[in-house]
């Protein structure tokens, strides 16, 4: 086995990595099925048989059911090759998460293809679809990402056995995309960190131990969502929002040397989980509407808020 897994390795690292894919005879497989082996066998025992006690329709049968394998074969060839498949490149996430990749099928022939199946090599999770004819369908293709960072896509296999199932036909695919994995957010981090004093500004906010920061004014209409205060509105029974203006005199840091001193040293992995935390307290900053910063070692974002400040914060996080 460890020759064999050797080979394999070495043989798909030889693959070409593409996203795009054209299905030809260099790069479609078949071999039979083990209903087609036992299907062969039963012809081999018929033939015997028939050539014994001369049986006019034994041979009739052997030699019928011989022809129906052979066309079994050639159809089911062509029914995956002619295919295009083309693949989109799949969208950031966050570690522990569902990774889906979108595979568009392309015939460009005047035949239905039946009974194609797409899935991770060697996962046995398939996704089966039918492909119209001068048509195309779209399959998704699911894998659990564990490590963050940015990833290669893992090989992808397509098969079919239409339409007697006894021989299989299939590819292999090295998809050249790779992907974003994000840092797992911590699930229960944490307030946030106190702010640090703008430069140039008076430091006369203060974070209380529920990780918001004061400030707040009666609703105005208009106000965002995110501004509005839910908690003090279950309280008092009236609505306010967070005054922007005052909050932003301090500045609110997202730093990787605090988030390590907060976690337990003897912990396994204590990195990771100051990277988890930092991930939990962005997400939770940006959903207060807070601006914030991030500071890594030999990388500082400054503060700013919005969905392309926190896309750029979370690929620092994966990178780093």
């Amino acid at each position: 086995m460890g020759v064999m897994n050797r080979f394999q390795q070495w043989w798909q690292s030889r693959l070409p990595q593409k996203d795009s894919i054209a299905l030809t005879q260099r790069n479609v497989y078949i071999l039979p099925t083990w209903p087609g082996v036992m299907l062969a066998l039963t012809i081999l025992v018929l033939l015997i048989s028939s050539i014994n006690y001369q049986l006019n329709l034994g041979y009739l049968l052997t030699f019928l059911l011989t022809g129906c394998a052979v066309v079994g074969m050639h159809v089911s060839h062509g029914n995956l090759r002619g295919l295009s498949m083309h693949l989109a490149p799949p969208e950031p996430q966050f570690a522990g998460s569902s990774v889906q990749i979108p595979i568009h099928l392309a015939n460009a022939q005047r035949k239905i293809r039946y009974g194609i199946g797409l899935a991770i090599l060697r996962s046995e999770q398939w996704n089966w679809t039918d492909v119209p004819a001068q048509g195309s369908s779209r399959v998704n293709i699911a894998f659990a990402a564990e490590k963050r960072g940015l990833h290669s896509l893992p090989l992808l296999t397509a098969e079919t056995r239409y339409p007697l199932g006894t021989f299989r036909v299939w590819t292999v695919w090295r998809p050249a995309a790779k992907v974003l994995i994000y840092p797992k957010p911590e699930a229960n981090p944490p307030p946030l960190p106190a702010g640090e004093p703008r430069q140039g500004g008076a430091a006369t906010v203060q974070r209380h131990s529920t990780g918001e920061f004061d400030g707040v004014r009666a609703y105005r209409r208009g106000d965002p969502l995110k501004l509005v205060v839910w908690k003090k509105m279950a309280k008092a029974d009236e609505l306010v929002s967070r005054d922007a203006q005052h909050a932003q005199r301090l500045e609110l840091w997202l730093d990787l040397a605090h988030a390590q001193q907060s976690i337990d040293k003897t912990a396994a992995t204590p990195q990771e989980r100051a990277l988890s935390r930092l991930c939990a307290w962005l997400l939770l900053a940006e959903k207060q509407g807070l601006q914030y910063g991030l500071r890594l070692p030999q990388r500082e974002i400054a503060p700013d808020s919005g969905p392309a400040h926190q896309k750029n914060c979370l690929q620092a996080l994966a990178l780093h």
